[in-house]
């Protein structure tokens, strides 16, 4: 049974409604340090991260770690939002992070699905690098929660899954803090 560490990119300099693809901040590069100084000792271990930045700067931490490369992969990115701008972005999150999927329709129900089946068809242990909504989307795969905000996963936490190329097991959940998304 393939196990995949979920890591929720460490702390940005901008927010999902602030900027569209920003860096890490001081204060990330310290939670991405601390969560590849973690999870070193497992590996190396195949690495996918999302293609961006913050994740991307988050997977650098433990790529030095483990003198290895992560694969690049959109399939593990940020969910789309319906707008491209800034402050229209920012207030549908907000909004649908109280809703199920199913509230916010084939879109995004579609989006779940391409997210979760992607990462059933990892056949090793694996550190995905990715958002706040798409390791929600497999904690709720996992749990049975159509939610879309089932935990609040704090910067740079690491979620623990196995899956039997069907479904996913949860084995730990990542640390919660108050932040929401980022």
């Amino acid at each position: 049974m393939p196990r995949l560490y979920l890591v929720r990119h460490a702390r940005a300099t901008g927010g999902f409604g602030e900027a569209a693809d920003p860096a890490l901040d001081d204060l990330g590069q310290k939670q991405a340090e601390a969560m590849a100084t973690t999870l070193a000792p497992l590996g190396p271990l195949p690495m996918l991260t999302s293609p961006l930045r913050r994740a991307r700067d988050t997977a650098a931490a433990l790529e030095r770690h483990w003198n290895t490369m992560a694969i690049v992969d959109a399939g593990v990115g940020e969910v789309p939002a319906p707008s491209d701008d800034l402050a229209e972005r920012e207030k549908w999150i907000r909004q649908a992070m109280g809703q199920t999927w199913t509230d916010l329709g084939p879109r995004y129900t579609s989006w779940r699905t391409m997210v979760t089946e992607l990462l059933l068809r990892i056949k090793a242990d694996t550190v995905v690098v990715s958002h706040f909504v798409a390791i929600n989307a497999v904690i709720g795969h996992a749990t049975g929660d159509d939610s879309v905000m089932c935990a609040a996963l704090g910067n740079a936490s690491v979620t623990t899954v196995d899956h039997d190329n069907r479904s996913f097991t949860l084995v730990d959940i990542g640390e919660q803090d108050a932040t929401v998304v980022q």
